[in-house]
């Protein structure tokens, strides 16, 4: 808007100072927002800044990073998952109550498998039935979290698999492994959506689905892809989680599908927009947590801590989409 109006002579050093705030401002507010937190630690904690403490946060933010990842998809194609703590809790339930007596390698498929049927099922209703979303996938998980809570009166969550908290403790050439798995998603995952023709019709779905309907492209087996794709993430989610956590709890991951809301807006995903791609949510996730950490080294309380995250996320939301309006279609 500002670049339209102030025309400055190319060259000049305001014109390069300018272009530089055109490309600042262009860029999702995560990255911004995880340079500012950078800097301020640097000033008042650098202890958060030595490679040990920023490999720990790195190890904390894979939960939601992994959460994020399938909350982008769903969203690139205008629709919602908020479905991902019933299904964390559930995860957390049967690999830890001994409920289900399975060795882990049967254990863990099944678990999977268990996160992509809900996916299904949300994307049935929504696609199908033409539910909403929001109200599809909220009621599914405060059905899952709700049955986890009944069933924990008879086998009360226990101890996480030996094999996850193993995997949490694990390090490759003093790198913590869970990152390096997030990693290993991530990647090929951005890659899929960039080179598949699922990615490009994820992204004309996004721009016009009434468009993308009357192109014959197949925009509702997409959205229902997406939510099968982010009830999967939502298992290795609450894997990670229970890795690093050790226990089971029937709370397991309960603000985790609002943070990866967050995680998506700040990474510059909007409903029908990817232009974060799947790098920006990720640093999103990490800018998430390491504000986290951050509050707690200044002795901020969790009241503090929850009103300062609600204003940061609904400030980024806010300039992000008035930088970025939806197109109507």
């Amino acid at each position: 808007m500002l670049t339209s109006v102030f025309r400055l002579p190319a060259g000049t050093w305001a014109w390069r100072v300018q272009q530089a705030a055109s490309l600042l401002l262009a860029l999702p507010p995560a990255y911004l927002g995880t340079a500012v937190l950078l800097a301020s630690a640097a000033a008042l904690r650098p202890n958060l800044l030595s490679p040990f403490l920023l490999l720990l946060i790195l190890r904390q933010a894979a939960p939601l990073g992994f959460a994020a990842i399938g909350q982008s998809l769903v969203m690139r194609c205008r629709s919602l998952d908020l479905s991902s703590g019933g299904v964390i809790a559930v995860v957390s339930y049967l690999l830890t109550s001994g409920a289900m007596p399975l060795p882990w390698p049967v254990a863990v498929p099944l678990c999977l498998l268990f996160g992509a049927l809900v996916g299904a099922f949300n994307g049935f209703l929504i696609v199908r039935v033409r539910a909403s979303a929001v109200i599809v996938t909220l009621a599914v998980s405060m059905i899952l979290s709700g049955t986890v809570i009944a069933l924990s009166q008879f086998h009360a969550p226990g101890d996480a698999p030996d094999i996850l908290r193993a995997m949490g403790r694990a390090r490759v050439a003093g790198v913590p492994l869970v990152p390096l798995l997030w990693i290993a998603t991530l990647v090929p995952v951005a890659l899929w959506l960039r080179r598949s023709a699922f990615g490009r019709v994820l992204d004309a779905v996004g721009a016009s689905p009434r468009a993308a309907g009357l192109s014959g492209l197949p925009h509702l087996r997409v959205v229902f892809v997406a939510h099968v794709v982010s009830g999967v993430m939502s298992v290795l989610s609450g894997l990670m989680l229970l890795g690093f956590v050790g226990v089971g709890n029937v709370k397991l991951g309960a603000d985790l599908a609002l943070n990866a809301l967050a995680a998506s807006i700040l990474g510059g995903i909007n409903f029908g927009n990817g232009k974060g791609g799947l790098l920006g949510p990720a640093v999103a996730a990490f800018m998430l947590v390491f504000l986290f950490n951050f509050l707690t080294s200044l002795g901020v309380g969790e009241p503090g801590k929850l009103m300062l995250q609600g204003a940061i996320i609904g400030a980024a939301a806010l300039a992000y989409c008035l930088r970025n309006p939806p197109s109507s279609h």
